[in-house]
């Protein structure tokens, strides 16, 4: 059964701008608590993007962003937990048992080999699983058959200034395709509640030149134009 990506935002810090222009101040002044507060929009917003240019990160930690994703690969998942500062909750394989377990088909797979190819492997990996179930083996050995392709589920929460970081490597062009397609969903929901947090979100060219060096797309002018679209879009 192949399985459709699908990101959704369930809660974030409110007034997400408010919190970074409150910890801001808050270093850069005598001000008191009653000072901190702000209902000026834009002024939160223009003091959020002198501090963001300033390079002063540690304020935006104080926003937090919980997301529940399904539909990636434990292929995927296994590169996105290496982002350490974030906490993460998955769903098991050892106590939800694999019964039509989903999966996800590599467009380079299909294109090449065709859908039907990959399917039937599949399709013979569960019989393996359902096999071992049936033969008695727990669910935490039986799958250990089951391939990186198995699809997964997982609860996400990063802060604002992990998420930037996030951002920067994995809607490159040369991340894998499959976290790549995640967080630029991921951060169309961002752009969509904090947008003068993330209006230069992206892979580091949209800011300036291309930090991959030699092994860069050659796509800048592609990528900086996809990303202004979306910033446009959600923003």
């Amino acid at each position: 059964m192949r399985t459709p990506l699908q990101v959704a935002l369930l809660k974030h810090t409110d007034d997400p701008e408010g919190s970074v222009f409150a910890a801001a101040r808050l270093c850069y002044s005598g001000s008191t608590i009653t000072d901190l507060v702000c209902d000026d929009q834009k002024k939160k917003e223009q003091f959020v993007a002198k501090i963001r240019d300033l390079g002063h990160l540690s304020v935006f930690e104080h926003v937090s962003f919980t997301f529940a994703v399904e539909g990636i690969s434990r292929a995927c998942s296994h590169q996105l937990v290496r982002h350490r500062l974030a906490s993460y909750s998955q769903q098991s394989q050892r106590y939800v048992k694999q019964n039509q377990f989903g999966y996800i088909e590599p467009p380079t797979i299909s294109a090449t080999l065709g859908n039907e190819w990959f399917s039937s492997r599949m399709a013979l990996i569960q019989e393996w699983y359902d096999e071992a179930l049936a033969a008695g083996i727990p669910a935490e050995d039986a799958r250990f058959v089951l391939p990186n392709a198995c699809e997964t589920k997982i609860i996400i929460t990063m802060n604002a200034r992990e998420l930037l970081h996030f951002f920067s490597l994995r809607c490159c062009n040369r991340a894998q395709w499959e976290i790549k397609l995640m967080a630029d969903e991921m951060l169309r929901h961002c752009l969509a509640v904090a947008p003068s947090i993330f209006c230069e979100s992206g892979p580091g060219c949209v800011r300036g030149i291309c930090p991959e060096g030699t092994m860069y797309c050659g796509k800048i002018k592609d990528v900086r134009e996809f990303y202004a679209d979306m910033k446009n879009t959600q923003g």
